[in-house]
């Protein structure tokens, strides 16, 4: 084993409460520092006050100054301003790709550019950058289409419009400045069929490590109705009549091209590598890549991993990354978000949070805190739209799906609210 390390994490959702447990658990984990964190990684970590995780210097110079070992970048905006460069500048192992690797995420226009240079599968498109001609072109061809705004924009950017008003409404929301320099340029896709899925993979830019699948669950209402949000809930593996070894290699694929695409234009991807995959009636075809960490993915693809993620992440950042440092358990996991009344418009924050501890007591389950804070009084409160994330993990998917939903109803705010049915198709055989 090498010596341990200290490790600044930053971000503060659920997928970094749960890539902070993993973290946590391994040998060489020293001193563990969050940025800016939540109510459940400030009792796990000390808490840095005041840094600036989206400004390259300020995050290399508080990681130098404390001798930190390991930076692990959970969302996506630090990696698109250059976080990662900072740091790897200042000798510092990093976890995230640097800024012009995470233009995979950061502009849907550059990675449609190398998934067509590297011949995967995704849906036609055109890109925009005036509203008149775009709503021009999507007159001519009509819905049911696909508005994105170009750049990050939290989630929320994408319209799947049915009807003509929609995609026009759209098209106008994305110009209007609704995600801000997000929706500079817009880019117009084809609609795909089919269940989507989730690939994460890790990678060095040269090795491809896939981690299990997950099938995330977005939109708000049960019965896959309402608005998109960030995600109501996933679960993992993928079972076969859903995903068949075939798909998987598919996307498993696509992924090592894109890598070994970026690779011949220089580009070093190293970190996490996020597919989100259609599985049409002609193969899955890619609907976007993310550059870091599935959210929320992630909670169910790390409780499941036999691995210790320390040294998968110096592996990445190195170029030692080997197949043989990954492997998975059997059992199952299922993750229910616990949103606020409201989600994904607008919401109230502050509403106190109790029964987690009660939830914890049943077998196989953890809370990961999403969009939590402490209160002066010492409380838990909550401070986001997506709130919790509910997982169990289980040698079964029903008792999985079945200690999750338990575990739910023994957590209390007000406004709670939830999706009933996350990972009932996994069910329906």
């Amino acid at each position: 084993m090498g010596k341990t390390v200290d490790i600044l994490l930053l971000g503060s959702g659920g997928r970094e409460h749960a890539l902070l447990a993993k973290l946590a658990e391994s040998p060489r984990a020293g001193k563990l520092y969050v940025a800016p964190g939540n109510g459940g990684m400030d009792v796990m970590a000390e808490k840095v006050e005041g840094l600036d995780a989206e400004s390259p210097v300020a995050v290399a110079e508080w990681a130098r100054a404390h001798e930190i070992g390991l930076v692990v970048i959970g969302p996506e905006a630090p990696l698109v301003a250059g976080v990662a460069d900072a740091v790897r500048s200042a000798g510092i192992a990093c976890f995230g790709p640097n800024g012009d690797a995470a233009q995979m995420e950061g502009s849907k226009k550059f990675a449609k550019q190398v998934m067509s240079r590297a011949g995967v599968p995704t849906a036609a498109y055109r890109s925009f950058t005036d509203e008149e001609s775009c709503a021009d072109y999507v007159r001519r061809v009509g819905a049911p289409i696909v508005v994105k705004a170009d750049g990050l924009a939290a989630g929320k950017g994408v319209i799947v419009a049915k009807t003509l008003d929609e995609a026009l409404a759209g098209v106008h929301e994305c110009f209007s400045g609704a995600f801000g320099e997000a929706g500079a340029t817009v880019v117009v896709e084809e609609t795909l069929d089919g269940p989507e899925c989730s690939l994460l993979a890790l990678t060095d830019g040269k090795t491809v490590v896939p981690l299990a699948t997950a099938q995330d669950h977005k939109r708000a209402l049960d019965g896959d109705k309402g608005p998109n949000t960030g995600g109501m809930g996933v679960y993992s593996p993928v079972p076969e009549h859903l995903v068949s070894a075939e798909q998987l290699a598919a996307m498993v694929d696509v992924e090592r091209k894109v890598v070994a695409e970026l690779a011949e234009e220089g580009i070093t991807y190293s970190g996490c590598l996020y597919g989100g995959f259609m599985l049409t009636s002609e193969g899955p075809k890619v609907l976007e890549f993310n550059a870091r960490f599935g959210d929320p993915e992630t909670q169910v693809v790390l409780p499941r991993l036999k691995g210790d993620l320390v040294e998968l992440f110096l592996a990445c950042d190195n170029g030692t990354l080997s197949e043989d440092m990954v492997s998975w358990d059997d059992d199952w996991a299922v993750s229910v978000v616990l949103t606020s009344a409201g989600y994904p418009g607008a919401y109230e924050k502050g509403k106190v949070i109790t029964g987690i501890e009660r939830a914890e007591e049943l077998p196989g389950v953890t809370v990961y805190h999403a969009g939590t804070a402490l209160a002066a009084d010492g409380s838990l409160v909550t401070a986001g739209g997506r709130v919790l994330d509910v997982t169990a993990v289980a040698p079964t998917f029903e008792e999985a799906r079945a200690q999750a939903y338990a575990a739910c109803e023994l957590i209390d705010f007000e406004g709670k609210t939830y999706r009933t049915d996350i990972g009932a198709r996994a069910v329906r055989r």
